[in-house]
């Protein structure tokens, strides 16, 4: 004959089940407590507008997931827990049941990867041809850009002729292009205008990040690295470096100042070629 669960067994399962269903709750809570409080900064630029369609499309689908999971597993517990000989086997050569779950989360990671790659293809597509082109340059601890001068090209660089005092980019005096190339410690964009940005570093790895740019682009020393996008909302943000660089890491940040075009251009006018004469 069957033998009876013990007492405690049906109040040990209850437990059980409501410390799943406590989990799940306070997965939910948690995640719209921390959106109230800590979340991603304001969106700046169209890339980050795709990227943040994606981000949430996957955590509504990862979430909608954990969620229904924890529910049923503790549907299971409460259930089944404690029936003595009346276990859930039936739950385990379920087919139907095996063949759900199985597929339903194939499906998710399938549509999931779909969009990533869709994203992946806008934001690493060629830039537009009428986006304006700046060099960045990471170094201990700081950043440095580079714009083309009125003739509207980059004058050739060679590591050899850095002078940290006259010439700090190892411009090539011998290229006439070079002659009123422009260095600055803060990066100008245009609103609404794509920027291409050729990213460098002199000494050790670096990492480009705009928080509301949506842009991360590491640093490579003896590599030129480019990325784009269009920043879409004028103000001034914050450039942080996302790669542990030595001792002075904290203290690299820069400024990248989004303005209307009038305002750009006044501002170019006013900067000095930073190729010094020769001594």
């Amino acid at each position: 004959m069957p033998t009876s669960a013990p007492a405690s067994e049906p109040r040990t399962a209850a437990k059980v089940a409501a410390l799943i269903f406590a989990t799940a709750a306070a997965g939910v809570a948690f995640t719209l407590y921390a959106r109230g409080r800590w979340w991603l900064p304001p969106v700046a630029s169209a890339h980050g507008l795709l990227i943040d369609r994606l981000f949430y499309n996957t955590l509504w689908i990862t979430g909608g997931i954990f969620v229904l999971v924890h529910a049923f597993l503790g549907y299971l517990v409460w259930r089944h827990g404690a029936r003595g000989d009346q276990r859930a086997a039936h739950w385990h050569e379920h087919r139907r049941l095996e063949l759900t779950y199985t597929l339903v989360p194939a499906v998710g990671l399938a549509v999931m990867v779909s969009m990533s790659g869709v994203v992946w293809s806008k934001i690493h597509r060629a830039a537009p041809p009428d986006a304006m082109v700046v060099e960045v340059r990471g170094e201990q601890f700081t950043w440095q850009f580079r714009y083309p001068g009125p003739d509207g090209r980059f004058g050739r660089t060679d590591p050899k002729l850095i002078d940290l005092r006259r010439n700090p980019w190892g411009l090539d005096r011998a290229d006439p292009a070079a002659a009123d190339d422009i260095v600055t410690r803060d990066l100008h964009l245009v609103v609404d205008r794509p920027v291409r940005l050729r990213v460098r570093a002199r000494d050790v790895i670096h990492s480009f990040f705009v928080p509301e740019f949506r842009v991360k682009q590491d640093a490579v020393p003896g590599m030129t690295v480019e990325t784009w996008f269009t920043p879409t909302k004028t103000g001034v943000y914050e450039i942080a470096c996302a790669e542990l660089c030595g001792v002075g890491h904290y203290v690299m940040r820069g400024r990248v100042v989004v303005e209307g075009q009038d305002a750009f251009a006044a501002w170019l006018s006013q900067q000095k070629p930073a190729l010094q004469p020769a001594p």
